[in-house]
């Protein structure tokens, strides 16, 4: 609570791991509608992100956000919470926890790191715990272990750089009954792996691994 993770418990709308770039509450007040509307889409996949967006700017107009349960009770007038469904800010909070720590943008940089230190026979596996995490990491794997691009047997084969990574299974695991009643939190964790092979490392394109392009301040500047 002390750092503004949780919409539980009121605390200051910080939400950095580190201590420094923009706070939660800098993007909350500074940021324009447009590109509330896209944190909250692209980052937590909110349906109503532009009604929040817009209810945002409307309240900050009287006083700036501060704190957390400032913005939940903004939230709760455009979502509101139903009986065995998830907590009407769940989505906000994590979009905004995304953004303000570019999550994506270092999950993205640990993968090439990884692919870039790895002796051949070394292993990466990778724990996502949500969608957005994980569209990245399979494209990541499907686009470094892939031989040849498909197409027509008639057309001339595309030519595409050698593997990077073998795949040791099919698709992703998740975590069995026992697991999950142990550790409720692991209900939506997926695991991915991959072998390094013999292969260089090359280039990782961020955009074509579903990266969202997201103007975090609104005036231009790109995380």
């Amino acid at each position: 609570a002390e750092r503004g993770f949780s919409f539980r418990f009121d605390g200051p709308l910080d939400m950095r791991m580190a201590c420094s770039g923009p706070s939660a509450a800098d993007v909350v007040n500074g940021a324009d509608v447009a590109t509330l509307t896209r944190i909250f889409w692209a980052y937590g996949e909110e349906k109503r992100a532009g009604q929040v967006a817009r209810a945002i700017a409307e309240a900050r107009k009287t006083a700036p956000y501060e704190t957390t349960k400032q913005l939940v009770a903004t939230i709760e007038t455009v979502i509101r919470s139903k009986p065995h469904e998830i907590h009407p800010a769940t989505r906000v909070f994590q979009a905004l926890r995304i953004a303000v720590n570019d999550e994506l943008g270092e999950l993205v940089r640990a993968l090439a790191a990884a692919e870039k230190i790895l002796r051949p026979g070394g292993r990466l596996v990778v724990v996502t715990f949500h969608s957005l995490e994980d569209r990245i990491v399979k494209r990541f794997f499907a686009d470094r272990s892939r031989i040849e691009a498909g197409g027509s047997r008639h057309a001339p084969r595309e030519s595409v750089a050698p593997a990077t990574f073998a795949l040791p299974m099919r698709g992703h695991d998740e975590a069995g009954e026992a697991e999950i009643a142990g550790n409720p939190r692991a209900r939506s964790a997926k695991l991915r792996a991959g072998v390094r092979t013999e292969a260089p490392a090359r280039p990782v394109d961020a955009a074509a691994l579903g990266l969202p392009y997201v103007d975090l301040s609104g005036r231009g500047a790109r995380r």
